[in-house]
């Protein structure tokens, strides 16, 4: 009985190590190659491949250099991908009122349309959307979350696969 029941383990485990062998797919070319990565135009290619989002200052909604290179790889892959449409949404750290940092986090998903807009980016692709301080990356009341909280965050809409 014991050997009949370490048997079926053994078989069990035999399996489930056959199938966590990453898939293949036959290229054009009759080459194999695996398939691993996010699909090509999808959310997750924009995020671990060029990155969804921009920092700002505080009280500010002017472009670093370091966020107009994000903005640059951002208008690069929207070239790649002319059927992707974006929601750029504006956010703020929870300092000042409601009011203002929904109109400062305006300012901060236009400044970040209007860069890739001016990059070739049609402005039929681009929706923005301010949220303020209500949805916070970061929680915490020091520099580091404020930091994180005052940015503007690219995503993918309607993202269809069939459609690549």
């Amino acid at each position: 009985m014991k050997l009949r029941l370490i048997g079926a383990f053994a078989a069990v485990a035999l399996l489930s190590a056959c199938a966590s062998h990453p898939k293949t797919t036959t290229a054009g070319t009759g080459a194999t190659a695996a398939t691993s990565g996010p699909a090509p135009g999808s959310e997750q290619d924009l995020v671990q491949n060029v990155g969804d989002r921009v920092f700002y200052a505080f009280d500010r909604s002017y472009l670093s250099s370091e966020a107009q290179a994000t903005l640059d790889r951002q208008a690069a892959w929207l070239a790649k991908y002319p059927q992707v449409k974006v929601l750029i949404a504006g956010n703020c750290d929870d300092r000042g009122t409601e009011e203002y940092n929904l109109a400062l986090g305006s300012r901060r998903a236009d400044a970040a349309r209007d860069y890739l807009v001016a990059k070739g980016v049609s402005p039929d692709r681009i929706q923005t959307i301010s949220y303020g301080k209500d949805r916070p990356v970061a929680l915490g009341d020091n520099d580091q979350a404020w930091a994180q909280n005052r940015n503007a965050i690219t995503s993918v809409q309607g993202f269809n696969p069939q459609a690549q």
